[in-house]
């Protein structure tokens, strides 16, 4: 007794102790292991796996046949996932389902590491996607994954067995993601490769339209798409597909282009049809007069459409003669009719250039043929600038009375002042350059030049108006109302006397006499003294009454002088 009161295990003797009772088995937890039932209670199946006691396990778990029996029996050798050794009750804890998932996710990693698709079934719907059975492991398929293009109603796949291709897999976290397009998009690019090697570039088909686009249309070859671009529809403009073509229509295309590396299948409708630039040279020579159609309007012009397929370029400098810098838009409207006529055409380039201002007079020609170089029109003042006046004229044209042809006399920037937008004004045609679409005027020409002819000469005593009274002298202003001109008396030259020669004797307004001394024509300046009218009026009256022998002396000839003329006057 003393010696059994002695003996003190240690924790190796109950290991060594447990290992006798297990039959020497290596079990540990959270593993898979083989077992064997040994009976059946109500809805549970006894199974040992050579532990002390056994473990229980639902019949579900197993599994049940066509008649709704459980498909397992007793005898039967089943593997199991061992949770636990024993729990309060000494029982072992175990479990069919995380057997078969321990099972499945092995599995699961080999077909994974080679890259090979796996069959499962959608079983669920979850946010974001959906829950795939992997055949014991679960995973999530993504919405954007179930197909290539959206589905609208997934009822016809959930619990479908199909094929789906492993894209992560996270075993501690217990993560598994598949894809279901990956396998359409490979299967459909196998099929793609095998029909494109089928069709050859210039071969005639019929297919489907399957979906239009601002741009085109898809069109089903049988099991391949083609797109059809806009421009390859029809040979005259298309707006949008959809005027030419619905979804669901039979068309027949060529097959213009085949891109190897993409697969891209281009197709034409318009190349069946016969070229309408074709002889193009010949159907619109240049200088020739169509009408045609706008079809579009842009910032630089409108496009104008002669026959189906076939439009023409109205530059916007080609647009109207009189309406410059106008947006287009404002000339035209679309499918509006127009005469135009062909100004160039470029089949290598298939363009035509034409003019909508070419059908029309010319309204500079117009404007020569009724108001020929010296004849006199009227019109309104439209503008005045740096250069002159423009006046408005007949068809929405201008002309222009430059500066220097405003006042024989006056400078243009004070000839300028005299007129205002909006004046009404006379003026003589001086040139018309219908090629560079100007008018030239002028206002002073109405009047003769008073510089021109013997109106004026050296020596002659005219009457002026004082204009203006300055320190140097006064300006003046003197001749006809429609040919005056301006000069400058000097204030040496205002009177003989020099106590005189004061201009501020002088008032705007005043009319005096005064005599030419110099006329410049080529500088346009007339030079004029009172001093010398006065010398010479002198001098005539010595010599007219000086000669006699009345003894008179230079006061009397003078004033008797002076009284004759203005008896004279």
């Amino acid at each position: 007794m003393a010696d059994d009161m002695s003996f003190n295990p240690t924790r190796d003797d109950f290991e060594a102790l447990l290992n006798d009772s297990m039959g020497g088995r290596d079990f540990a937890e959270g593993t898979v292991v083989k077992g064997k039932v040994v009976g059946i209670e109500k809805d549970f199946a006894i199974i040992d796996v050579g532990l002390k006691t056994e473990g229980r396990v639902q019949l579900k778990e197993f599994g049940v046949d066509e008649t709704g029996k459980a498909t397992v029996k007793v005898g039967d050798t089943v593997e199991v996932f061992l949770e636990r050794l024993e729990n309060a009750l000494g029982e072992a804890v175990i479990s069919r389902e995380k057997a078969k998932r321990e099972e499945a996710w092995t599995r699961l990693e080999g077909v994974y590491a080679k890259n090979e698709p796996v069959l499962g079934a959608i079983v669920g719907r979850v946010k974001g996607g959906f829950t795939v059975d992997l055949g014991g492991a679960s995973a999530f398929l993504p919405g954007s994954q179930v197909d290539i293009r959206p589905v609208r109603d997934v009822g016809p796949l959930m619990g479908k067995e199909q094929p789906f291709a492993i894209l992560k897999m996270d075993r501690p976290r217990g993560n598994i993601v598949v894809s279901r397009r990956a396998i359409l998009e490979e299967a459909r690019a196998e099929q793609r490769t095998e029909l494109v090697s089928q069709l050859q570039e210039g071969e005639i088909r019929e297919g489907v339209v399957k979906n239009i686009t601002d741009y085109g249309a898809f069109v089903d070859l049988g099991g391949i798409d083609g797109l059809l671009h806009v421009t390859d529809m029809s040979w005259k403009r298309v707006n949008h597909p959809s005027q030419v073509l619905a979804v669901g229509d039979t068309v027949k295309v060529q097959i213009v282009k085949i891109n190897p590396d993409t697969q891209r299948i281009s197709l034409g409708m318009k190349q069946l049809q016969s070229d309408p630039w074709d002889g193009v040279e010949a159907k619109y020579p240049v200088g020739a007069k169509f009408t045609g159609r706008i079809t579009n309007i842009t910032d630089y012009g409108a496009f104008v459409e002669l026959e189906a397929g076939v439009e023409g370029l109205v530059h916007v400098s080609e647009m109207s003669w009189t309406k410059k810098n106008v947006h287009p838009g404002k000339i035209v409207s679309t499918s509006q009719e127009v005469d135009v006529v062909v100004l160039d055409v470029d089949p290598s380039k298939r363009r035509v250039s034409l003019g909508l201002k070419q059908a029309l007079a010319n309204p500079w020609d117009s404007f020569l043929e009724t108001h020929p170089v010296g004849s006199t029109v009227e019109g309104e003042v439209k503008n005045a600038t740096e250069f002159g006046l423009f006046i408005g004229l007949d068809n929405d044209i201008d002309g222009m009375v430059h500066l220097s042809d405003i006042d024989w006399s006056a400078s243009g920037e004070e000839a300028m002042a005299r007129y205002k937008k909006g004046d009404i004004v006379k003026a003589k045609v001086l040139d018309v350059d219908v090629e560079k679409e100007r008018i030239s005027l002028g206002i002073k020409q109405l009047g003769g030049d008073p510089m021109s002819g013997d109106t004026y000469r050296k020596g002659q005593t005219v009457t002026v108006t004082v204009t203006e009274v300055t320190t140097g002298g006064i300006e003046v202003r003197f001749g006809e109302d429609d040919a005056q001109m301006t000069a400058f008396i000097r204030k040496s030259d205002l009177s003989r006397d020099r106590q005189e020669q004061r201009p501020e004797r002088f008032a705007v307004g005043d009319r005096v006499d005064a005599q030419i001394t110099n006329i410049d024509k080529a500088a346009r300046r007339v030079s004029m003294s009172i001093k010398s009218l006065e010398m010479a009026e002198e001098k005539e009256a010595i010599e007219q009454f000086g000669s006699s022998d009345s003894g008179a002396s230079l006061g009397d000839i003078l004033g008797a002088a002076l009284r004759e003329r203005a008896t004279k006057d």
